[in-house]
């Protein structure tokens, strides 16, 4: 009996653990669906372009997310023409949905969606803002963590996502897979 019970519960610890890991890269993201910032319900599958998409989980009060604005902005755009689209998560419960919509009008030229409770970034293993997950048009996970190396935008040396989407569009291996996002942290409810 006490080994079952402890082999229960080293079942449980290993499950919990890799839950807190979130999505890895290689496994699908399963579609989700979220009231962007008027109301409106839209889902990963209708917004993701014909070679994927990037989810970005953003702050309206972050200053790393502000010095990111641009670069965000930049990249949207080079590679929306390409056939992948970006699609902004606000996780943060400290943010009201109107600043939430307020600072996505005057930021970001794509949707911004209101992860209500943190569930979207809680499922994914999201932790600060800004942290990004590109997927394939399958919504096969092929890039998690930074935009690139250098918070404020002064000295970037790597540009881990651009190069990620150059490889993808090639038909390449992407090289790094992955790369320590940084910022601030998602504000999560005190339950949690």
């Amino acid at each position: 009996m006490k080994r079952s019970m402890l082999l229960a519960g080293l079942v449980l610890a290993f499950a919990a653990a890799a839950s807190a890991q979130g999505l890895a890269v290689g496994s699908v993201m399963e579609n989700f669906s979220l009231a962007d910032t008027s109301g409106k319900m839209q889902s990963l599958n209708e917004l993701k372009g014909n070679n994927g998409a990037v989810v970005v989980f953003l702050s309206a009060q972050c200053p790393v997310v502000r010095a990111y604005n641009e670069r965000i902005n930049q990249i949207a755009t080079a590679y929306a023409a390409k056939g992948i689209k970006f699609i902004g998560i606000n996780s943060n419960v400290s943010e009201s949905p109107d600043a939430v919509k307020s600072h996505a009008e005057l930021n970001y030229k794509f949707p911004v969606l209101m992860d209500k409770n943190s569930v979207l970034a809680d499922k994914l293993g999201a932790s600060v803002t800004p942290e990004v997950y590109y997927v394939d048009a399958k919504g096969v996970l092929l890039y998690h963590g930074a935009i690139d190396n250098d918070r404020w935008g002064k000295n970037v040396t790597d540009t881990y996502l651009r190069t990620a989407f150059d490889s993808a569009l090639a038909g390449k291996k992407i090289e790094r897979t992955t790369a320590n996002a940084f910022g601030c942290s998602i504000k999560r409810s005190a339950a949690d």
